[in-house]
């Protein structure tokens, strides 16, 4: 396991730094590597890295929402709250009934396993979005109209939304029916995770108060194992109260993140970020590092122009689902073709999920995942070029008082 850690590390960061020099985006150099060490190529990270891969992967993601929450001003989330809300759910629509619709044509398969792929291809990819949405907050670039944090709020809820049904459809093609439960569990999924994340995170605010105040000092250090424990014990919590009440966990944890920096001290807030910032920058070598390595190449083989057509014409309608969600804002036509871009890339739930159907045993399962992998290899790069190239063009930089300058 320390060997293939080596390799994680030290071959990352090298095409990182490659791509880097290259003026392309880091994360395909971590991305390629991935693929390299990955089973499928190389073959030179140890099964028990593979094994957890999973975990470690959530691990990263779990630390990258936690600098977004300490990041994110509840003012803003206030203020974008509309089309934050369709961004959730209304893009992802638009490009599973795509699918839904022109799948059965390009790729032979039935209306039902049409829209199980589509439910796969949805989800945007927090992964690749929500860094870059960090960043951009972090250099004042789209803050004067709180596009970061539009984007933000409307790609963590939009995994959730896309998840549900993902497994609805699953269950239907399993030969059960679609229940008004089933849909009942997105709108119930993302407030149980706001609330629940919420409370953790007024609780953990109380009591580093309550501890500086009897003369307890907590380092900062030791904050930071505290957040990520009890960020831990949220994620975990959607797997226990599974059947019971639906619950988005990396949601709870963005939302207690939230609550803390809002009721702590803005210093310790800061310095909470800070210490996150930094953890995450060996945090995002293994998440995309093991999502390369989650994606199988020969399956991209025989996926063929077809699959290539098909998630053309879903981002297509994506696209158009996104600016769909963004009449009536004050964003001019830049700001709105940035935020279209921002919603392209795909890895990490296509890379969790497309390989369930497989798994099931469905016919349709070798095709889903043809098209997941291929999905990953074409719009994670495409959207991450894209949102770097277009930034500085499409955005304005905010001044210190947030407006632009």
């Amino acid at each position: 396991m320390l060997t293939s850690l080596a390799f994680i590390f030290l071959a990352g960061l090298a095409l990182a730094a490659i791509c880097q020099r290259l003026h392309l985006p880091r994360i395909i150099g971590m991305l390629l590597t991935g693929v390299l060490l990955g089973p499928y190529a190389l073959a030179l990270l140890d099964g028990s890295i593979l094994a957890v891969s999973a975990d470690l992967r959530q691990m990263a993601l779990i630390v990258i929402l936690i600098k977004a929450g300490l990041s994110l001003d509840l003012r803003d989330l206030k203020a974008v709250g509309r089309p934050a809300l369709l961004l959730s759910f209304l893009p992802a629509l638009f490009e599973i009934g795509a699918v839904t619709l022109f799948a059965p044509r390009l790729l032979g398969v039935t209306r039902l396993e049409a829209a199980l792929i589509g439910a796969v291809l949805g989800a945007v990819s927090p992964a690749v979005v929500v860094p870059k949405m960090v960043q951009l907050m972090e250099e004042g670039l789209g803050t004067d109209k709180r596009i970061p944090q539009l984007i933000l709020a409307g790609a963590s809820l939009d995994d959730v939304f896309v998840i549900v049904l993902f497994t609805t459809f699953v269950g239907m093609a399993q030969g059960g029916s679609a229940s008004a439960w089933d849909f009942a569990g997105i709108p119930l999924s993302i407030f149980a995770g706001i609330a629940l994340g919420a409370a953790a995170g007024w609780l953990l605010a109380r009591f580093f108060e309550g501890a500086f105040a009897r003369g307890h000092l907590v380092r900062g250090s030791l904050k930071v194992i505290v957040v990520l424990g009890v960020s831990f014990l949220l994620v975990a919590a959607e797997g226990w109260l599974a059947g019971v009440l639906p619950l988005s966990g990396l949601l709870a944890v963005m939302a207690m993140a939230c609550v803390l920096q809002r009721e702590s001290d803005p210093l310790v807030g800061r310095r909470l970020a800070e210490k996150f910032g930094k953890l995450w920058l060996a945090a995002e070598v293994i998440l995309f590092v093991l999502v390369g390595a989650a994606v199988d190449i020969r399956y991209t083989l025989g996926a063929g122009p077809a699959a290539v057509g098909l998630i053309a014409l879903g981002l297509l309608f994506r696209s158009a689902g996104v600016f769909l969600c963004l009449l009536g804002t004050p964003l001019d036509k830049k700001e709105r073709l940035f935020c279209a871009i921002a919603y392209l890339p795909k890895a990490t739930v296509q890379a969790a999920i497309g390989s369930v159907p497989l798994a099931l045993g469905l016919p349709c399962g070798n095709i889903v995942l043809s098209v997941a992998v291929l999905s990953i290899l074409l719009t994670a790069p495409l959207g991450a070029l894209g949102m770097d190239a277009s930034c500085h063009t499409l955005l304005h930089r905010a001044g210190p008082r947030g407006e632009p300058l």
